[in-house]
């Protein structure tokens, strides 16, 4: 009778070894682009989320993709684009002078009467997505301007605690249906 070596049974220890993680390797590989891609949009809006605002006015494209017409002179503009497969939307804030803001929302096709008096439009989870929040103790007016036919929807908040140096926030959604 044959006893089998010392020798052969490390091998064929080996061998197992090696066809085990010939098998788990590839597994765990796909176990981890599965949780990656699991939802991936959820992945992007985080991470957009975590960077924030960028303290610039948005690039031209952008403000005519979402018909968002920003008057010369603003300062302190700032700006967040989020995409998704149902809509895409820009947040956009700025200070602009009492003329500016009759400017910007002539453009929109309304005036300050449309503004609906101590009434922010911007909804409070939009509103917590970029660090914005609209405490009572202010003077908010707003709008809301519905899109249609492909055209983006406008929700415009105005901080008017003064009114010769308005704040504008806005958001301007395309819904894709």
């Amino acid at each position: 009778m044959h006893q089998p070596t010392e020798a052969g049974g490390h091998r064929r220890w080996i061998q197992w070894l090696v066809i085990a993680l010939l098998v788990v390797i590839p597994a765990g590989y796909l176990v981890i682009a599965a949780g990656q891609s699991h939802n991936p949009q959820a992945a992007r809006e985080l991470k957009a989320e975590m960077a924030g605002l960028v303290r610039d006015t948005p690039a031209k494209v952008q403000r005519r993709t979402y018909q968002l017409p920003i008057p010369s002179g603003v300062t302190q503009p700032a700006y967040f684009e989020l995409n998704s497969w149902q809509a895409s939307s820009l947040y956009v804030q700025f200070t602009t002078t009492a003329g500016g803001l009759d400017t910007f929302l002539a453009q929109l096709g309304i005036s300050r009467a449309a503004l609906e008096k101590r009434h922010p439009t911007i909804a409070p989870e939009q509103a917590k997505r970029v660090g914005w929040s609209f405490p009572s103790r202010h003077d908010w007016d707003g709008a809301r301007l519905p899109g249609a036919g492909g055209k983006p929807g406008h929700d415009i908040t105005v901080n008017m605690d003064n009114p010769d140096t308005p704040v504008v926030y806005t958001v301007s959604t395309i819904s894709f249906h």
